[in-house]
């Protein structure tokens, strides 16, 4: 009985899953073809090429997100770690260090700032969105201490490709984005981890219950969202050939927004890297389709807060 009403659990959850995939994909496309009709630059390929790379660093932040959106907890503190990791990357290349050991150092930041915010959360019991909120502030001021708010310049060249090279002719960081979209989609979906992610976020009480080790779980997941915004951050000192304090400031936004937009519930439980991705897009796609048609920064702001609101929405109809 209980695994018969396991199986139809499961298969309800994927049928949800995939009519939501289809949703924002058609949503997608509809902008595309919206924004090729109003521009005959936007499809391009150079314009797709640059859409890709502009997107690949709000995706890589946003499958961290995604884990603890699940989790029904939220990460502020991404865009700071992704200034942090960037500059102590950054410093350590200037030194002089052999560019593998300084790219550790830069993912070292992120992973230490990612398990500080878990054990807060789970050994203090305090709110995730008041543990990243100060975190956010205690990074970000750290950055700036460590450089007296001066960008660090003077980066080797091959360090730049990172964020500028291509193979294939694809650029290299949108690589990097589809492997790790891959990767930690695999974790989520198909292992012990990602199913006791999923149970977290339902239930965290029943979880631990049921034999489940939920403080485990939940580090773990905040040690991802580190690592993952120390891996755009360090891809965004490659792209800018520099370590700025300054990195990253309301990319927590465009994470929350493209894991939300792609299926993520606000209400946890719910969430796939697919749906992730493809919100990360949308978000990408809207950009570049207002810049080419001469929208105002300012509007975009607007229409991308809207967008969210839209999404948060249609989670709650879809929850009802």
């Amino acid at each position: 009985m209980n695994y018969s009403l396991s199986l139809r659990s499961i298969r309800g959850r994927v049928g949800e899953e995939n009519f939501q995939i289809l949703s924002v994909l058609s949503g997608l496309l509809t902008m595309v073809f919206f924004f090729s009709m109003g521009s005959p630059y936007f499809f391009t390929t150079n314009n797709l090429l640059t859409i890709a790379l502009q997107t690949s660093i709000i995706a890589i932040i946003a499958i961290g997100q995604t884990f603890v959106l699940i989790t029904t907890g939220i990460d502020l503190s991404i865009g700071s770690n992704m200034a942090l990791a960037g500059i102590i990357t950054s410093m350590a290349l200037v030194s002089g260090l052999p560019m593998a050991v300084a790219i550790i150092l830069g993912l070292i930041a992120g992973i230490i700032s990612g398990a500080i915010n878990g054990l807060l959360i789970v050994l203090a019991d305090l709110p995730p969105f008041v543990v990243t909120l100060g975190s956010m502030s205690i990074v970000r001021g750290l950055a700036l201490v460590i450089t007296n708010g001066i960008p660090i310049s003077g980066l080797p060249k091959a360090f730049r490709y990172i964020g500028n090279g291509k193979l294939l002719g694809i650029p290299f960081s949108v690589l990097l984005m589809i492997f790790l979209t891959l990767l930690f989609g695999f974790i989520l979906s198909k292992t012990r981890l990602g199913t006791n992610i999923y149970a977290c976020g339902s239930n965290l009480e029943a979880a631990r219950l049921s034999g489940i080790n939920t403080k485990k779980t939940l580090i773990t997941v905040y040690i991802f969202s580190g690592f993952l915004a120390a891996v755009a951050g360090i891809v965004l000192a490659s792209r800018i050939a520099s370590g700025q304090p300054n990195a990253g400031m309301g990319y927590e936004l465009y994470a929350v927004a493209s894991s939300v937009i792609g299926g993520t519930s606000l209400a946890g439980g719910e969430g796939i890297m697919t749906g992730t991705l493809i919100g990360a897009l949308v978000i990408g796609v809207l950009r570049n389709g207002l810049n080419l048609m001469g929208v105002s920064a300012f509007l975009q702001e607007i229409l991308i807060g809207v967008v969210i609101i839209l999404a948060v929405f249609a989670d709650r109809i879809k929850r009802r």
